[in-house]
């Protein structure tokens, strides 16, 4: 199991006071955590280990995808006191629930992940838009949405936490307060891990240079599945203009053989070729809608089955590049910060000395120096935490991995099942075309090999 379970701050940081730079300065353990927050041992996580390294993760994605399937549906549009808003149905196969969530209330299950979790791959959220909200941006919204929820639910300590549980299956009206509540009476991962004083004991000795390789490697994995996702969406979209042109070109056929104006007197000769003719036209629009309802299908399914995968993916990447831009801007630069400020307070108590100042003023600054001391040692604990963070959710990265293969067997398939059902309406067409080229007194044939230049002799 995961060590997620909790532990007595006190005894933590008594075990790590030899970090301190002058031992005989350091305060009491309590200082070390704002005393607000309520120590409580939360359910240990299922995040599957060796025996060993508790750093290293044993997980296969079918596994991770079968946690939880969780669907986002949108459902008809509500009238608020002054603006409309949207809502949506997210149901659980896993918990077999099915509630209904606002927008907000997905942003509040968010913040409260990025507060419990701080040092783990916390998905972002498509971007609010208040007004001018048209369906094409809703429906891509709703597919975000439902891709966050999923990331989460599948995610090792995610899964398992109360936050979760609650967002997909709490059915009352007031699901923020409630998870707010959750999240707030306990603290962050770091406070509840058993291990997370001991993060730097299993990292490896070169793991800032294991952190830099593979934030370029997941780099470059992230470009080159952008422009895939970029590309399959085009395919897609060309199925559906596809069905689109079919379609019309099936209703412009049969609007020819619909037509009732009366031939002129000189093409008299020919009316019986004509009314032969724009009858077998206006029959042909039956075919055309089966091809175009054929190419709409194809379309769909790759979208669903092909540009949404790569788009879960690529926010699954996206959220580990905002996790590295966390630990370099958040933990690391408040560490660097500490430490330059230690430096100043250090200066200042030479100078105080030097100067031969009032005892209080000396009291005073060593006070302030044993307090900054003391946050020097939490930083550089919870940069080892998040370093230890970074390295299992790389871990989880390349267990996602082989969704490639998936995603590659998706669109073969639906390549394959899409030219196989249009060929055969295609064939089924052909036959139909001999009424186009003879009439009762018409000579015409219908050409069976067109020459090079495309035209036929006739």
């Amino acid at each position: 199991a995961f060590p997620d379970s909790g532990d007595p701050l006190t005894s933590r940081v008594a075990g790590t006071a030899k970090l301190a730079s002058e031992p005989p300065h350091l305060p009491t353990p309590q200082a070390i955590e704002p005393q607000a927050i309520v120590q409580q041992a939360p359910a240990p996580s299922r995040m599957q280990m060796p025996q060993g390294n508790p750093l290293l993760l044993s997980h296969t994605l079918q596994e991770l995808l079968a946690r939880d399937t969780v669907q986002v549906e949108l459902i008809p549009e509500k009238k608020g006191l002054f603006l409309k808003h949207v809502e949506y149905e997210v149901s659980s196969q896993r918990f077999k629930s099915s509630v209904y969530r606002r927008y907000n209330d997905f942003v509040v299950f968010q913040e409260m992940l990025l507060h419990k979790f701080p040092y783990r791959m916390v998905p972002a959220l498509p971007p609010k838009r208040m007004l001018g909200a048209d369906r094409e941006f809703i429906e891509a919204r709703r597919r975000a949405l439902k891709r966050f929820v999923n990331l989460v639910a599948r995610h090792p300590l995610f899964s398992e936490d109360v936050v979760l549980k609650l967002f997909l299956s709490f059915s009352g009206s007031d699901v923020q307060n409630k998870l707010k509540e959750s999240a707030q009476c306990v603290g962050d991962e770091f406070l509840n891990c058993k291990l997370a004083t001991r993060a730097k004991d299993f990292l490896p000795a070169d793991i800032q240079a294991q952190f830099a390789i593979s934030r370029e490697l997941i780099r470059n994995i992230y470009n080159s599945f952008h422009k895939l996702r970029d590309r399959a969406e085009r395919i897609a979209s060309r199925a559906i203009d596809n069905a689109a042109d079919l379609l019309i070109f099936g209703k412009e056929l049969s609007a020819i053989g619909s037509d009732t104006t009366p031939l002129p007197s000189w093409a008299a000769l020919n009316s019986s070729t004509w009314g032969s003719l724009k009858q077998a036209l206006k029959g042909l629009s039956v075919e055309f809608a089966l091809l175009a309802d054929k190419a709409a299908q194809q379309g769909k399914q790759e979208e669903n089955d092909v540009v949404e995968k790569l788009s879960l993916f690529l926010d699954l990447l996206q959220s580990y590049k905002d996790l590295c831009e966390r630990h370099e801007k958040g933990v690391l630069h408040k560490h660097q910060r500490a430490l330059h400020k230690y430096s100043l307070m250090k200066r200042q108590m030479m100078s105080a000395t030097a100067q031969n100042r009032e005892p209080e003023s000396v009291e005073q600054l060593e006070s302030r120096i044993v307090e900054q001391e003391n946050a020097i040692q939490t930083m550089e604990l919870r940069n080892y935490f998040s370093l230890y963070c970074l390295h299992q959710e790389t871990q989880l990265i390349h267990v996602y991995l082989p969704l490639t293969s998936h995603i590659l067997r998706a669109f073969v398939n639906s390549q394959i099942q899409g030219h196989k059902e249009m060929s055969k309406v295609w064939n089924d067409l052909r036959p139909k075309l001999s009424c186009l080229f003879a009439g009762p007194h018409s000579t015409l044939t219908p050409p069976c090999s067109p020459p090079e230049d495309g035209l036929c002799p006739h």
